[in-house]
């Protein structure tokens, strides 16, 4: 089977830019849009599953080291709604993912940025 890539050789730094660019991309999908909205729209739904899920890869695999230097970053939280929507692909809580991308993400990308300009 061909590798991509070397997993392990990404850093965290690049790791953090991911999730980062994966979340601003979910806040510009979503955009204008209401609730109802994510019902209607198949696309949308997927676009928000990949790109949530792209998060929680990102953050597990930065090093227990970085996140033990960052503990106000919800590691955990990020990793098990990746864990949730990639394994219980089938019972995704439409209300959740919603929930996620207007209110948790935003702030989760300033509080990213912030460790960004810290590790600078």
């Amino acid at each position: 089977m061909r590798r991509w890539c070397n997993m392990s050789a990404i850093d965290d730094r690049t790791r953090i830019l991911h999730m980062i660019d994966a979340s601003r991309k979910a806040m510009e999908f979503v955009g204008d849009s209401i609730r109802e909205d994510l019902d209607r729209n198949e696309l949308l739904q997927l676009a928000l599953v990949k790109l949530v899920e792209i998060i929680g890869e990102a953050a597990n695999g930065t090093s227990r080291n970085y996140r033990e230097r960052y503990p106000e970053v919800s590691w955990s939280q990020i990793i098990a709604m990746r864990n949730r929507l990639v394994h219980a692909y089938f019972a995704i809580n439409l209300d959740i993912l919603w929930q996620t991308v207007r209110v948790d993400i935003p702030s989760l990308v300033l509080l990213l940025e912030k460790l960004i300009d810290v590790e600078s």
